[in-house]
C-alpha cells in the first residue's frame, strides 16, 4: 500500500511540475499558447462535428438525422475556420472569454451579497471585483488584448494546478508525520 501511495506520489510531482513548466511558457509566450489553445479548441470542434455526423445514422426519422448531420456540418465549418484561421479565433476567443469572466464577477459579487454575514464571504467580494477588473482589462484593450489574456489566464491556472498537484503529496506527508 505504501509502494502505491508514493507512485502516485511520484506522477503527482511529475504532473505537477509539468504543468508548471507549461503555465510559465505560456505565460511568458501567451501569443504562442494562445494560438496553441485556438488550435486544440478547432481540433476538438472537428472531432465533434464528425461524431454528430456519426451519431446522425443510430437516429430514425429523416428529420432527426437531418438536424444530427445539419448540426455536424455547422460543427465541421466552425472547425475549418478556427484551424485555418488561428489568430482569428482567438480574437473571438478572447471576446467570449472576457464575457464569460465578467459574468462571473457579477455571480460573485451577488454570491457576496447574499452572504456576507459570514466572514470567509469576503473572498466571493474579491473574486467578484477581480473578475470583472479583467473583464475590464480585456474589453478595453480589446482587440489588442487577445494577444495575451487567453494565454496569460490559462497559463496561470495550469501555473496554480501544478502547484497543487506538487504540493498535495507533500502536505499529505507532513500530515502523516504530524500524525505519528
Amino acid at each position: 500500500m505504501s509502494d502505491q501511495r508514493s507512485a502516485v506520489s511520484g506522477w503527482s510531482v511529475v504532473v505537477g511540475v509539468l504543468l508548471i513548466t507549461a503555465g510559465l511558457v505560456a505565460i511568458m509566450a501567451p501569443l504562442f499558447a494562445g494560438v496553441a489553445i485556438s488550435m486544440v479548441f478547432g481540433w476538438i470542434i472537428l472531432f465533434a462535428g464528425i461524431m454528430h455526423i456519426v451519431y446522425a445514422w443510430s437516429e430514425r426519422g429523416a428529420v432527426s438525422i437531418s438536424w444530427q448531420v445539419l448540426i455536424g456540418l455547422i460543427y465541421i465549418v466552425a472547425a475549418f475556420f478556427i484551424i485555418s484561421r488561428p489568430l482569428s479565433a482567438l480574437v473571438t476567443l478572447t471576446l467570449v472569454l472576457g464575457f464569460y469572466i465578467a459574468f462571473e464577477g457579477i455571480i460573485e459579487l451577488f454570491a457576496y451579497f447574499r452572504m456576507r454575514k459570514f466572514r470567509a464571504s469576503i473572498w466571493f467580494l474579491a473574486d467578484g471585483v477581480i473578475s470583472l477588473i479583467l473583464a475590464a482589462l480585456i474589453f478595453f484593450h480589446f482587440p489588442s488584448s487577445s494577444v495575451w489574456a487567453l494565454g496569460t489566464i490559462v497559463g496561470v491556472s495550469l501555473l496554480f494546478s501544478g502547484w497543487a498537484r506538487l504540493t498535495f503529496p507533500m502536505g499529505g506527508r507532513a500530515l502523516k508525520t504530524a500524525a505519528v
